[in-house]
């Protein structure tokens, strides 16, 4: 059985979110793969994976984020918007979107796989779920488009596309791979970069508004760097599992000691008390515009 273990912060909610994404990811590609946090003796905060085979579970889980085909699903019978349709706002937003197929490549002009069943009611065109497929192996990442009685937790809004943000992660994560892999394996979620203005909002060293940083930033062409990974493991990590948001942008989640299967992780994430050891912290979800962004959380003292 392979282990590895990394480090975490768990005042970082898109961190905790990330390693959900990480067990998640491993339990596809190698099977029966077991996760859990280790935070004793007052040292850094850990997180471990024990799975099937000898390969390290977090490096195979990067690699197929970087060589997994990303394809956008729709529902039977999806018609593309004609390219008429808001003629007058994609013209005001020209430039934004001229930056986004650079980093996109040909993704966005690919027709979406229509798949049987679908996790909403309808189709929204800049937030189609996705699905990474490598080697026979795929995983979906539908969540934001969940029409069960469940908290979808959507953060991105606006013009922003569900497939570009995705890409423009799988990007950094292969240049990073590149160029520090043992670094990056050590220590995924440490090695930050500038992700321009499209991410899926999980992680909270890229949150800011304009009233807390005095101007907005990316009018000033000023980076705020972030993980890649911990976007786009996050994304994955809330396919199954969600935080509590248990008052209206009050948000709760929780962390677990042992190794765990997912069928135990999931609720233990939502803070569901599951018989072992366990901490609870709560954070804010702060607006954006449009969008809802994550901030660093509290540790809960009284449960």
């Amino acid at each position: 059985m392979a282990k590895a273990s990394i480090p975490v912060d768990l005042f970082n909610p898109g961190q905790v979110f990330a390693c959900m994404g990480f067990l998640e990811t491993a339990n596809v590609l190698l099977g029966n793969a077991l996760g859990g946090f280790e935070w004793s003796n007052g040292g850094e905060p850990r997180f471990e994976i024990h799975a099937d085979g000898v390969d390290h579970p977090f490096g195979v889980v990067l690699d197929f984020l970087t060589k997994g085909q990303l394809q956008r699903l729709a529902p039977k019978g999806y018609i593309e918007p004609s390219a008429s349709v808001g003629a007058k706002k994609q013209k005001k937003n020209a430039k934004k979107l001229r930056k986004e197929e650079q980093v996109d490549g040909n993704s966005s002009d690919c027709p979406a796989l229509e798949i049987e069943t679908f996790p909403a009611p309808g189709a929204d065109r800049l937030a189609l779920p996705l699905r990474l497929e490598h080697g026979g192996l795929r995983f979906d990442i539908t969540h934001w488009c969940d029409g069960s009685s469940r908290n979808p937790f959507k953060l991105f809004a606006g013009q922003q596309r569900s497939n570009v943000i995705a890409q423009q992660m799988i990007n950094a994560i292969h240049t990073l791979l590149r160029k520090h892999r043992d670094k990056l394996l050590n220590d995924p979620f440490g090695l930050v970069v500038p992700l321009g203005g499209s991410s899926f909002k999980f992680d909270p060293r890229k949150s800011w508004t304009g009233i807390d940083a005095g101007y907005s930033p990316d009018e000033q062409s000023h980076e705020v760097k972030a993980s890649p990974i911990v976007e786009m493991l996050a994304a994955i990590g809330l396919e199954h599992a969600r935080p509590d948001e248990f008052e209206k942008r009050q948000v709760r989640y929780g962390v677990w000691k042992s190794c765990l299967p997912l069928i135990l992780a999931r609720p233990a994430l939502a803070g569901v008390g599951i018989g072992v050891p366990m901490r609870i912290f709560r954070f804010t979800l702060d607006l954006a515009g449009k969008n809802k962004i994550v901030t660093f959380a509290q540790e809960e003292t009284n449960r």
